[in-house]
């Protein structure tokens, strides 16, 4: 959400990881929905309700990740956490729009709770209605919580827009409904390997 814009750059961001993100712009777009809506701040939705495919739910996943791994699939819009016995908690998300997609390898290296939200100064001119600081709470962009990604820019974290769950609509974070990032957050500790893949592994 508070993103260094890329455009068709093979810029990538360095991280203490060694493992930087490479932004992709791909056909993806064609495979689910890409919203042209704004961050909006101060908006608190009257409820969470998801269609049903992006509901939290118990799923088969096959992987050779191990138990407590997160694995992002931009293309699906769907995050999983990594149960073991070839199970896996799928989530649903928003992510990034054209642009803003990007893969790669991360930890999660802070947890916030509440966060508050500065937009870059490349945010605030896409969208100069901005505040230029908002404190934590319902009604900030950020949502409930958020969990950084390496020593990127990039964020999980919560929204203040449910409607934009399943949707390329994100400069380059990824958002779930508020009580879904809280059940997020509970189940994964700093240091989390984070994978994200523009497309699900065959």
């Amino acid at each position: 959400m508070n993103i260094i814009r890329f455009l068709s750059l093979a810029a990538v961001i360095s991280v203490g990881l060694g493992a930087a993100p490479n932004l992709l712009v791909t056909d993806a777009f064609a495979q689910g929905r890409e919203m042209n809506i704004g961050d909006q701040p101060g908006y608190i939705p009257d409820d969470e309700e998801l269609s049903p495919e992006f509901k939290r739910t118990a799923v088969f996943y096959r992987t050779t990740e191990a138990p407590g791994t997160i694995i992002i699939s931009t293309s699906e819009r769907f995050l999983y956490v990594v149960q073991g016995n070839g199970r896996a908690l799928r989530y649903g998300i928003g992510v990034g729009r054209e642009g803003f997609q990007w893969q790669g390898l991360q930890k999660i290296t802070r947890k916030q709770e509440w966060p508050d939200w500065t937009p870059p100064p490349e945010m605030i001119a896409r969208q100069p209605y901005l505040p230029r600081f908002m404190a934590g709470g319902p009604g900030n962009p950020m949502g409930a919580r958020a969990l950084y990604l390496g020593a990127t820019v990039y964020r999980i974290h919560g929204t203040n827009q449910p409607q934009t769950i399943g949707s390329a609509v994100s400069s380059g974070c990824f958002r779930l409904v508020n009580a879904d990032v809280t059940d997020l957050y509970d189940r994964v500790a700093v240091g989390t390997k984070v994978i994200i893949r523009q497309r699900p592994e065959i």
